[in-house]
């Protein structure tokens, strides 16, 4: 079974992308989201021209579903490229308060230009920006303390910009998650289908959860990132002995009457829900 082909950007994400470029003029704090589990692969290429001169703050967002180790790798490895890093779980809340602190910090420096000119103080304007489905709407609603806006596990979910206020100090911008409009790197694009970070119209579940099996058995070598050699048998009773195609066929005549499709999306559900455990799907690049 080849590698599977992934393209998605729906048309809606063309049209925010647009509003979004039009909403930045008057955005003071550029609130990045990505997702903790690939956090190269959620890095959109074209977002700092975007931003320009804007304070940005970065936040990985599913802190849970990696281990620990990892997370203190990222967290070391982006703050020394240079970058503002925070970690959050949007579902438990973990991290939102610190993110909101830094969030009014980093506009701090707004209000000191508008003193300067004699001006009033007013809520600093943040954008909350990233890929489908990594959390930002979750994170909003934190922040605010209740659900101002929708959220769910899936690509695609917000579809137009708002402002929310959150507090007289702060204001956000809840915007739809973009995607390049064109996926070249294939590898990241099958790294945003295996995290539900993409459309589920842009790829097949079998050719994607056989791609999973195989992606997790090489990160067997790296300790960082949560696979054990026992992991496909410590939750399904069975042992990988072949590739991740032979393996999802040995597994749906184990487990699920020999249905493949169903076993795929048990095997996806299992790692996006994080029943595997704790995975980090990327680790930092080495020199």
């Amino acid at each position: 079974m080849s590698a599977p082909q992934i393209q998605w950007y729906p048309g809606h994400i063309a049209k925010a992308e647009r509003q979004l470029q039009e909403q930045l003029k008057r955005v003071d704090v550029v609130l990045e989201v990505r997702d903790a589990r690939i956090p190269l692969a959620t890095d959109h290429p074209r977002l700092k021209s975007w931003l320009g001169s804007r304070e940005r703050l970065l936040i990985l967002n599913r802190l849970d579903m990696i281990p620990a180790a990892a997370r203190q790798a990222w967290i070391d490895w982006f703050r020394g490229q240079g970058d503002r890093v925070l970690l959050t779980d949007a579902q438990a809340g973990t991290g939102v308060a610190q993110l909101s602190q830094a969030a009014q910090a980093a506009g701090a420096a707004m209000n000191a230009r508008r003193k300067q000119r004699g001006m009033l103080p007013r809520a600093v304007r943040a954008v909350v920006i990233g890929f489908p489905n990594v959390g930002k709407s979750a994170l909003i609603n934190r922040l605010v303390k209740k659900k101002v806006v929708e959220s769910a596990r899936r690509a695609g979910v917000t579809r137009s910009l708002r402002w929310v206020r959150v507090s007289e100090h702060l204001d956000l911008l809840d915007a739809p998650g973009v995607l390049p409009s064109r996926l070249d790197d294939q590898t990241a694009a099958l790294k945003l289908a295996l995290c539900d970070d993409i459309g589920e119209a842009a790829y097949d579940n079998q050719r994607v959860a056989a791609a999973l099996i195989d992606c997790l058995q090489a990160l067997e070598a790296q300790p960082l990132s949560g696979v054990t050699p026992t992991l496909f048998f410590d939750r399904y009773g069975l042992s990988v002995e072949d590739s991740g195609e032979a393996y999802l066929a040995a597994l749906a005549d184990h487990r699920c009457q020999g249905d493949r499709e169903r076993t795929a999306l048990m095997l996806l559900n299992d790692f996006r829900r994080g029943s595997l455990g704790p995975i980090a799907l990327e680790l930092p690049p080495t020199a």
